[in-house]
């Protein structure tokens, strides 16, 4: 056994651990907020979009694809869109214009006023996820961004800003999918198990 290898995962393990725990302690009740609002957005016919980059966009796609088919519950299929998956549209922007814009010229194609759009960048600083949720502010879409400790520069394009006490890229992902999947239970939850617990927070149908 290579205990120097060993030190390595306890060592992440423990820093990611302690992270997490204290993400949550201090997020819960951002992430219930951001879940019914997002619950209202899709009971309102919106759509729910996600955008970034790496590892990030990875988390895009996985997020989107919990919306539309499930993460547990047996339920309708919900509208989840991962900005990240077009390849010819995403080289067709990046070529003719900028990778700056590769995000926000789908958000203004697909995008309308009632959806929602969850921009991830662990740095805070990502020029295509902020312009994008900049775009969707201009059209009355709903913006969260999720970002590590020192994301800041996000706060201005965010209606929902969810940061992650933490500055290393690894733990900061593990707690953004983490917080992504709460989105997607308790979604599920106000739609389709509490609905009585949404029905305040939906527009007056009169």
């Amino acid at each position: 056994m290579s205990e120097a290898a060993l030190k390595k995962v306890m060592d992440h393990s423990s820093a990611g651990l302690a992270a997490r725990k204290a993400f949550f302690d201090t997020k819960a009740e951002l992430i219930v907020e951001i879940s019914r609002a997002m619950a209202v957005c899709l009971a309102g016919g919106g759509k729910i979009m996600f955008c970034g980059n790496g590892g990030s966009a990875a988390d895009s796609q996985h997020l989107a694809a919990e919306f539309t088919n499930r993460i547990k519950l047996e339920r309708p299929a919900l509208p989840g869109l991962a900005l990240t998956t077009d390849t010819s549209a995403l080289t067709a922007i990046a070529n003719d214009y900028s990778f700056d814009e590769v995000f926000s010229k789908q958000l203004s194609a697909l995008g309308r006023a009632g959806d929602m759009l969850v921009g991830f960048s662990t740095s805070g600083t990502s020029t295509n996820v902020i312009r994008a949720m900049r775009e969707a502010k201009r059209n009355d879409i709903v913006t969260v961004g999720l970002t590590g400790q020192s994301g800041a520069e996000m706060a201005s394009v965010s209606d929902f800003l969810v940061t992650v006490p933490s500055g290393e890229t690894a733990i900061i992902q593990e707690i953004h999918i983490a917080a992504g999947h709460m989105f997607c239970f308790l979604v599920d939850h106000f739609l389709f198990e509490a609905v009585s617990e949404l029905t305040p927070y939906l527009p007056d149908q009169d």
